[in-house]
C-alpha cells in the first residue's frame, strides 16, 4: 500500500480518477446517465486534443463518438492499470489514427502574416498562431506527444500507454519535436 507521501498522484487527481472509475463501473452495467456524465467530463478535452490531431471539426466529432462507443462497449474491461483519462485518450488516439488513414490528406497550412505587434496581447496572439502553424508541420507522432504532454498534461509513461509504444520512444519523439519546433518558430518569426 502506498502512503500519502509516496503517492505520485495528488489527492484531487485520485478523487477525480476514483469518480471516473465509478462511472465506468456504472457504464459497464449499461447506466446511460453515467455515460452522459463521462461524456460531458471528457468531450471538451477530447475535442481540443483531436482538433490539434486532425484540424477538422467533423473528424474530431466523429472520433469522439467512436471513442465513446468503444467506452460504452468495453467499460467492463477497464482494469485500472492506468488512469481513466489515459485509457480514454488512448482509445481516442487509436480511433483518430484509423480515421486519419481513411480521411485523405489534411488541408493546406494556413499562412501566418508577419505584422508588427504594438501591444502585448497582439504579440501573444501572433506567437500562438506561429506555434499552431509549427505544430501542424510536425510529423503526427511528434505533434501528438507534444499535445499530450503540454496541452493535456500527461506524463511520458501515460503517453507511452496511450500511444502503445515504449517510454523511450516518447522521449525521443519529444526531443525531436522540440528541436523541430525551435527551427520552425525561428523561421516563422523571420529576421529581426
Amino acid at each position: 500500500m502506498i502512503s500519502a507521501e509516496q503517492d505520485p498522484m495528488p489527492a484531487s487527481g485520485r478523487s477525480s480518477d476514483e469518480r471516473e472509475c465509478a462511472l465506468l463501473v456504472r457504464i459497464a452495467g449499461r447506466d446511460s446517465a453515467a455515460m452522459k456524465e463521462l461524456y460531458l467530463l471528457y468531450h471538451r478535452r477530447l475535442a481540443r486534443f483531436l482538433m490539434r490531431l486532425t484540424t477538422r471539426y467533423d473528424l474530431a466529432e466523429e472520433i469522439i463518438n467512436d471513442t465513446f462507443w468503444v467506452v460504452w462497449q468495453h467499460a467492463g474491461d477497464f482494469r485500472g492499470a492506468s488512469r481513466v483519462s489515459t485509457w480514454i485518450l488512448g482509445i481516442a488516439y487509436r480511433r483518430g489514427l484509423k480515421t486519419l488513414r481513411y480521411a485523405g490528406p489534411p488541408p493546406a497550412d494556413i499562412e501566418v502574416e508577419a505584422e508588427a505587434a504594438s501591444d502585448e496581447p497582439a504579440r501573444q496572439e501572433e506567437l500562438n498562431e506561429w506555434l499552431d502553424v509549427a505544430l501542424r508541420r510536425l510529423p503526427l507522432e511528434q505533434r501528438t506527444v507534444i499535445e499530450l504532454a503540454y496541452h493535456v498534461g500527461h506524463s511520458c509513461e501515460e503517453i507511452a500507454s496511450i500511444m502503445q509504444c515504449p517510454v523511450n520512444t516518447v522521449k525521443t519523439r519529444m526531443f525531436h519535436a522540440r528541436r523541430k519546433l525551435k527551427t520552425l518558430l525561428t523561421t516563422l518569426a523571420g529576421p529581426d
